[in-house]
């Protein structure tokens, strides 16, 4: 089997059991291990939330023209600024992201006499870069940009 979940229950505050409890108990067992799904019950990756900062939010948001306060907005502020040989603004967002998914599976099997379990972990590591460059002309509208999306 992969994925355990475990759902403990306080022994302290045990109140006697009644026909619908253990019912009422499994439900409210199986609802916590489906809302904790993302964090490693059920054996899958956690979901993993992303910045506001994305290729698609790039591709679908920023226009040429679009005042500076306007991408600030969208994209937050960047990591540099400079100035480019007419001393118009250029604003660079570099992101770099890693993502650990780590994995378990057990196995049990077991005779009346003889048992046996095995568990294998593992890891992955993906690494992840977005850079950002935004051009602006003299009145802070954006006049050009390009972005480079890296995987590996």
């Amino acid at each position: 089997m992969s994925g355990h979940c475990i759902v403990q229950e306080n022994d302290q505050a045990r109140v006697p059991s009644h026909g619908g409890d253990s019912m009422k108990r499994a439900w409210i067992a199986l609802g916590l291990c489906l809302s904790l799904g993302g964090a490693g019950c059920g054996g899958e990756k956690a979901e993993i939330k992303e910045d506001r900062l994305t290729v698609g939010k790039v591709q679908g948001e920023i226009k040429v023209g679009m005042p500076a306060s306007q991408v600030a907005e969208l994209l937050g502020s960047p990591n540099i600024v400079t100035t480019d040989d007419k001393r118009r603004e250029v604003w660079i967002y570099d992101k770099v992201s890693t993502d650990r998914v780590d994995t378990a599976s057990s196995s049990f099997g077991g005779i009346i006499i003889l048992g046996g379990s095995s568990s294998d972990r593992s890891s992955s590591q993906r690494q992840r870069t977005l850079t950002i460059i935004i051009k602006y002309d003299e009145e802070k509208k954006v006049r050009d940009f390009a972005y480079n999306s890296t995987q590996f």
